[in-house]
């Protein structure tokens, strides 16, 4: 598996991906009827960086990074991962998680933050906490999951310095 920076060849498959994941409703915020456009502002646009996870030239998976808040907050990173569903348990996300990581620090960012960690997310949340995150706080049914409706979101945390 090869990671890096997307390029613009890689939008229908990242879009494909970020597509699926919106109409689960069970890991993002954002609405399952996102439009490509909307998704292409959140996933490429407004974020400073943006990868892909390559698996015999498809794209298998994808984060971005940004700063987590503006001005005196921007020491603090935040980020976003997606999986195709065909490759979920197969070592995409770490192998994305840890070059986040790694990324963020050679960028010059002190901390990861993540704001919006589905309760329900499992996977994810062991992932992260394999990776030494902390969960620092409970958003009390922030989350309204497709199929489950509110529920529980974390905010989780490392130190990178």
């Amino acid at each position: 598996m090869e990671i890096r920076e997307f390029r613009d060849s890689d939008w229908s498959e990242v879009w494909g991906i970020l597509k699926s994941v919106f109409q689960e409703g069970e890991t993002f915020p954002n609405s399952p009827d996102t439009s490509e456009s909307e998704a292409w502002d959140y996933w490429i646009k407004k974020p400073k960086h943006t990868f892909v996870a390559v698996i015999n030239e498809t794209v298998v998976g994808s984060y971005h990074l940004k700063d987590n808040q503006s001005g005196l907050g921007s020491h603090i990173a935040n980020a976003g991962y997606i999986v195709c569903p065909e490759n979920r348990g197969a070592g995409v996300g770490h192998s994305l998680a840890q070059h986040s990581i790694d990324f963020a620090v050679d960028d010059g960012y002190l901390a990861l933050q993540f704001n919006l960690v589905v309760s329900t997310n499992k996977a994810s949340i062991a992932l992260w906490e394999r990776l030494g995150f902390e969960t620092v706080g409970t958003l009390p049914k922030a989350f309204n999951h497709k199929k489950m409706g509110f529920v529980n979101a974390y905010v989780m945390f490392k130190w990178l310095a």
